[in-house]
């Protein structure tokens, strides 16, 4: 990706890593917060500096600190992580610009429906061992099947944050 990043695997540390999201619940009066306990993800840097790789998450890991609200959304009106276990951006390409960003390009696949995704990452740390990608970007939760809104109380799109720490895979 840059000259300080080695090419070859990388592997997600998932201690290190965090994804999170936002949304505005109640016509806009509450926002709605929660993390995503279960993160792994792999990567290649390839010669020619770009890269390209996974982030997949666990749909029944999702914590927003009340349990009977992370039940409703783990279940069938939203994640329904019995039937999709996983949230997998699947990274095509990610090319890196002179202003410190990583142009990323991939699908997104929720709830069994893939979707383009594109997100611009910022390279908060490089060097020969180590990449950490922090990012945040919008999602329509109506592209994925996960239309339910009941009396309209939950509109718009949601907000994912990211910090992704990558390690370097011993060759």
């Amino acid at each position: 990706m840059t000259a300080a990043v080695e090419t070859g695997p990388w592997q997600l540390d998932p201690a290190r890593s965090t994804v999170a999201f936002a949304h505005r619940t109640m016509w806009g009066l509450v926002t709605v917060k929660g993390t995503f306990g279960a993160v792994a993800g792999e990567g290649e840097v390839l010669p020619d500096g770009t890269a390209r790789g996974s982030v997949t998450l666990e749909a029944a890991s999702l914590d927003t600190g009340n349990a009977k609200r992370d039940q409703h959304l783990r279940g069938a009106d939203f994640f329904d992580a019995e039937r999709h276990p996983t949230l997998v951006l699947a990274v095509d390409e990610a090319v890196v610009g002179q202003d410190g960003t990583a142009a990323v390009t991939g699908r997104l696949t929720v709830r069994g429906e893939s979707s383009p995704q594109s997100v611009t990452a910022s390279i908060a740390g490089a060097g020969t061992d180590e990449v950490v990608l922090t990012a945040e970007f919008t999602v329509d939760r109506a592209r994925f099947g996960m239309g339910w809104n009941q009396l309209g109380m939950i509109r718009g799109l949601a907000t994912v944050t990211s910090t992704l720490a990558f390690v370097r895979t011993p060759a």
